[in-house]
C-alpha cells in the first residue's frame, strides 16, 4: 500500500512538474488567434516623418499576411506608441506595451536612444527588441539573447565610406558636426575610426543639441577651420539647416551623412540647395518609376493603400516585420520566445527586393549585415553610387 501511495505520488509531483513547465513555457502575448507585438515610433516629434512612414510599412506587411491566414494560424495585431523622439516617453511606452498590452515582442522601435532608454524593462520581462530602427552598435552590443539589429551601424557605414570619400575629392581637412546624443556620438566615432587608417585626423569637431534649428556658429567653425569634407551625424531638419546655413554663406564643402539622413525628405524639404549631399544606406529608395519592376509594383501597391509615396522608412517597417514573420514562422506552432530565438539563431535572410544585402544570425552574432552603399543626391533624386561595403574588421 505504501509503494501505491508513493507511486502515485511520484506521478502526482511529475504531472504538476509537466504542468509547471509547460506554463512557464508559454510567451506573453501569443494566443491560439494571434500574436500581439509593440513598436515604438515618433508620431509627434522632430522625427514624426519617419514614424509615419515606418509605421505605414508596418501596417501593409500585417494586412498582408493577415489576409494569408497569419502566421502559423495566427493573426498579427500591432500595438503602436508615440514618444515623441524622447527617450522619457519611450520608457512610458515601453512600459505600456510590456505590462498592459503583452506584447510578445516589440519591433522597428525609432531611435537610438530612445531604444537604449526602453530596452531594460523589455528584457525584464523577457520581450525581444527585434530589428530597431536605429543602426547603433548597442542594438547588437554587448551581445543579448533578445537583441537582435538589421541596420549597418552608423559607426560602420562612416568608417567604411568616409576615407573612400576623402580620397576621391582629395580632402585635405575632413570634420564633423554631429548630434550630442548617442547617435552622434556613433557617427563621430566611426569617422574617426575611418581616417585612422588614412593617418588623417577631423580638422574640426562641432556639435549641437537635439532639436536645434540654427547652425550658424557650427558652420561659421568649419568655414573658418577650411573643412573640405563635412561628415553629418545629423537626421533630417539638422541635415537641412546645416547645409542651407553653409549655401547661403557660400560655403560648399561636400556633405555626407548615414542612413539617418538617406531619405527623399531632405530634398522635398530643403529643395535644390540638397542636391549633392552623399548619404550611406542599406536599402534603396522606393521611386514609383524605379527600374526595378518589383520595386515599382510594391511601390505602387503602397500608394494605393495609403495614397502617399513610399518612402525607404516604409521599406524599414515592412522589412522589420516580414523579417519577424519569417522567424517566427519558423519557429512553429509552439511560438515561444526561446522557440523563436532557436529559429532566428539558425536564420538566413535572402537578399530583398529593395537591394539590401543577405542577412544572417547566430547565437553570438546578432547583427544581420554590416554592409552599406553610398548614394547622392542629384536633381532631387537618390543615386547609388557604390557597391555595398562591408568593414575589414
Amino acid at each position: 500500500m505504501k509503494h501505491k501511495q508513493l507511486a502515485a505520488a511520484a506521478l502526482l509531483a511529475l504531472g504538476t512538474t509537466g504542468f509547471t513547465s509547460a506554463a512557464l513555457a508559454q510567451s506573453q502575448g501569443v494566443s491560439k488567434t494571434e500574436i500581439v507585438l509593440g513598436s515604438i515610433l515618433d508620431q509627434s516629434g522632430p522625427l514624426a516623418g519617419y514614424g509615419k512612414q515606418i509605421r505605414m510599412g508596418l501596417l501593409l506587411r500585417q494586412d498582408e499576411i493577415n489576409e494569408q491566414g497569419g502566421v502559423n494560424g495566427r493573426k498579427v495585431r500591432l500595438v503602436i506608441e508615440d514618444d515623441g523622439y524622447d527617450p522619457r516617453k519611450a520608457v512610458l511606452a515601453a512600459q505600456k506595451l510590456v505590462n498592459q498590452d503583452k506584447v510578445f515582442a516589440v519591433v522597428g522601435h525609432l531611435g537610438t536612444a530612445q531604444n537604449m532608454a526602453s530596452m531594460p524593462i523589455q528584457f525584464e520581462k523577457n520581450i525581444l527588441n527585434f530589428f530597431p530602427v536605429t543602426a547603433a552598435r548597442e542594438m547588437y552590443e554587448p551581445l543579448h539573447r533578445l537583441k537582435y539589429s538589421f541596420a549597418a551601424t552608423y559607426y560602420d557605414q562612416i568608417r567604411t565610406s568616409l576615407p573612400a570619400l576623402v580620397k576621391e575629392k582629395s580632402a585635405k581637412k575632413p570634420c564633423i558636426l554631429y548630434q550630442d546624443d548617442d547617435f552622434g556620438l556613433e557617427v563621430l566615432r566611426g569617422a574617426e575610426a575611418g581616417l585612422k587608417g588614412t593617418g588623417m585626423e577631423l580638422a574640426e569637431k562641432t556639435s549641437y543639441k537635439r532639436g536645434a534649428t540654427d547652425f550658424s556658429s557650427q558652420v561659421a567653425r568649419m568655414k573658418s577651420a577650411q573643412c573640405d569634407v563635412v561628415v553629418l551625424g545629423t537626421i533630417i531638419r539638422e541635415t537641412i539647416g546645416a547645409i542651407a546655413e553653409a549655401r547661403k554663406t557660400g560655403y560648399a564643402p561636400v556633405f555626407v551623412g548615414t542612413s539617418a539622413a538617406y531619405t527623399d525628405l531632405i530634398h522635398k524639404l530643403g529643395g535644390k540647395a540638397m542636391d549633392g549631399l552623399y548619404a550611406t544606406h542599406t536599402v534603396q529608395h522606393p521611386y514609383l518609376d524605379e527600374a526595378s519592376e518589383p520595386i515599382r509594383f510594391w511601390a505602387n501597391k503602397y500608394k494605393t493603400k495609403f495614397n502617399e509615396d513610399p518612402t525607404v522608412f516604409s521599406v524599414y517597417g515592412y522589412m522589420v516585420l516580414d523579417s519577424f514573420i519569417r522567424g517566427a514562422q519558423a519557429a512553429g506552432p509552439n511560438l515561444t520566445t526561446d522557440s523563436f530565438i532557436a529559429a532566428m539563431d539558425k536564420m538566413t535572410l535572402p537578399a530583398d527586393i529593395f537591394g539590401g544585402p543577405p542577412m544572417s544570425f547566430t547565437a553570438t552574432k546578432r547583427l544581420g549585415s554590416p554592409a552599406s552603399r553610398l548614394s547622392m543626391l542629384q536633381d532631387g533624386r537618390w543615386k547609388v553610387m557604390s557597391g555595398y561595403v562591408s568593414p575589414a574588421n
